[in-house]
């Protein structure tokens, strides 16, 4: 019995000191003993992120979803660009705390990184320019040799178009470039966009156009964190269910024009 007794308060003795290390180390303590959090964002995907022209300052639904956070921890913001091709690299490697720019779910994303509960979702639709969008009526017009499709590196967008439109031509574009400047230049035929971008682009530029409106994929949208730090996902995931009941972000969807969200 004795030697029983010994064994538990061993165990317990090894368990409590994973949970102290665990602790000590997670990303959650580190911003409140630096009174900084570090929001990886690409400023580059209007209207979750993006660069005000006049202040060059971030905006965006992301943009307030991540000042409300640090607010409510009591610490300061500190953005730090990124792009699509990096995003994982970058909270792997540390440079940032948390991703906010707009991000969908996917399998190959969540092999390195994780991902917070889901605040909103996504689909995909096309974009093309008006002059030829009288060709395009389905998705199965797209899956051609004779249509090029651009996406950005790193997006999910890139793994859409190799496995649903395998017989299209492909143009692959490397961030900060986007891939609407791609199709606005003729360079190709048809971008992949999101439910998420593709009214705001199509509003904002004249020759652009959603040829059909047969959404897509549609996908959960989470903030990324490191793999790993329990401490730090439990945080944020109970931040976020608070703000969900409090209409904090069904009052961001409506601010920034945010379709199709629950």
């Amino acid at each position: 019995m004795r030697m029983l007794t010994t064994m538990l308060v061993a165990a317990l003795a090894v368990v409590g000191s994973a949970t102290t290390t665990a602790q000590d180390k997670s990303t959650l303590h580190r911003v409140l003993d630096s009174g900084v959090l570090r929001v990886g964002t690409t400023g580059d995907f209007n209207p979750m992120s993006f660069r005000d022209p006049e202040t060059k300052e971030y905006r965006g639904h992301q943009i307030d979803a991540a000042n409300q956070l640090a607010a409510d921890m009591g610490v300061k913001v500190e953005f730090v660009p990124t792009d699509w091709k990096t995003l994982i690299n970058g909270v792997v490697a540390g440079k940032y705390d948390i991703v906010m720019t707009g991000t969908s779910m996917t399998v190959s994303r969540a092999k390195a990184a994780g991902y917070t509960i889901p605040w909103g979702r996504t689909g995909y639709l096309p974009l093309t320019r008006k002059e030829i969008a009288g060709k395009f009526k389905t998705w199965e017009d797209l899956n051609s040799p004779d249509v090029t499709v651009g996406y950005n590196l790193g997006t999910s967008f890139a793994d859409f178009v190799k496995a649903r439109l395998p017989k299209a031509k492909v143009r692959e574009v490397e961030s900060p470039a986007r891939d609407w400047q791609e199709l606005l230049a003729g360079r190709v035929d048809v971008t992949i966009s999101s439910i998420l971008e593709a009214g705001t682009l199509s509003s904002k530029h004249e020759t652009l156009t959603i040829p059909f409106t047969d959404v897509a994929n549609s996908l959960p949208l989470g903030f990324i964190v490191p793999q790993g730090d329990q401490v730090w996902l439990n945080f944020v995931n109970n931040w976020m269910l608070m703000k969900k009941e409090g209409g904090f972000f069904k009052g961001l969807n409506q601010k920034w024009g945010v379709p199709a969200q629950d």
